[in-house]
């Protein structure tokens, strides 16, 4: 049955029980009777950093508390699995009880180690593994929707986090956005980098020193409506780190797009640099 399964469909987590015989929960599930590993990414729950960079997903191992061993329970299945034959099937989730099947996975050369936070929000060392699409299966470009809503559920709950807490978030953030592919590739941006910036800002444009100029419509707070800019564009290969980060008016964003004048540049460079001395709780250790 798991070979009549279509590249992007959804699933409940019962048939997906149902046709690896797996348990019903967990983001690495082994089927000792269907011979796979099914891997998934929770995107509003996990505490993992799976990302995709390009065509290549980087999947956090097994383990939610301490540093995690590669050759333990399924990290190591993951990790001997071009010659232990066992098939890599992934899903990801974007709401509770869907799954949305992305195909069937190779790894792609060796995994590697990084610093990530357990469960218990102390640093950490996880194991990290680099998978592809197999052979003719291809990830099909995913609803719009689907990267908005996940977002939107993002930036809601990093809002209730302390300053230190966001601090440590940038910490353990990747510096290169993902990309995932819609109509077209879009950058999936750290929330609290955006987040960051907004607080640094107080409601004041960072290029032109002007009030926000109006409040965003759907937020019950009336917060300030600034537009969080990268100084050095990310399609140019800039971080996506506060350092990197400016809240600005829409008048100003369009205008760093359009103009793109070093002066400006210049100048939001050097007030980030005080801003950081002014606020060092928000930069974490980045």
């Amino acid at each position: 049955m798991s070979k009549n399964l279509s590249v992007g469909s959804y699933i409940s987590n019962k048939d997906l029980q149902t046709i690896f015989k797996v348990s019903n929960s967990g983001g690495m599930r082994r089927g000792t009777k269907t011979n796979s590993l099914v891997i998934v990414t929770d995107h509003l729950k996990s505490i993992y950093h799976d990302r995709w960079e390009n065509d290549i997903l980087h999947y956090t191992g097994m383990g939610q508390k301490g540093d995690q061993k590669l050759n333990w329970a399924q990290n190591k299945t993951l990790n001997e699995s071009p010659i232990n034959g066992v098939e890599v099937r992934y899903f990801e989730s974007f709401k509770k009880n869907e799954y949305r099947y992305v195909g069937q996975m190779e790894l792609v050369g060796d995994a590697y180690q990084e610093k990530q936070p357990d469960v218990d929000k102390k640093e950490r060392l996880v194991w990290v593994f680099k998978l592809k699409v197999l052979g003719e299966d291809s990830t099909r470009p995913l609803e719009i929707d689907k990267i908005n809503q996940v977002r939107e559920a993002r930036e809601r709950s990093i809002k209730k986090i302390s300053n230190a807490e966001l601090g440590d978030r940038i910490s353990h953030s990747s510096k290169s956005p993902g990309t995932r592919a819609v109509l077209s590739s879009v950058y999936i941006r750290s929330e609290a980098v955006v987040e960051a910036a907004l607080r640094e800002a107080k409601g004041i444009c960072q290029l032109c020193g002007e009030p926000a100029p109006f409040s965003k419509k759907k937020n019950r707070k009336g917060d300030p409506f600034l537009e969080v800019h990268h100084i050095k564009w990310l399609a140019r290969k800039g971080n996506d780190t506060l350092d990197n980060a400016v809240a600005l008016c829409p008048n100003c964003h369009r205008r760093m797009h359009h103009l793109d004048d070093i002066t400006d540049k210049n100048k939001l460079i050097n007030l980030k640099k005080n801003y950081r001395l002014l606020h060092p709780e928000l930069y974490g250790s980045e």
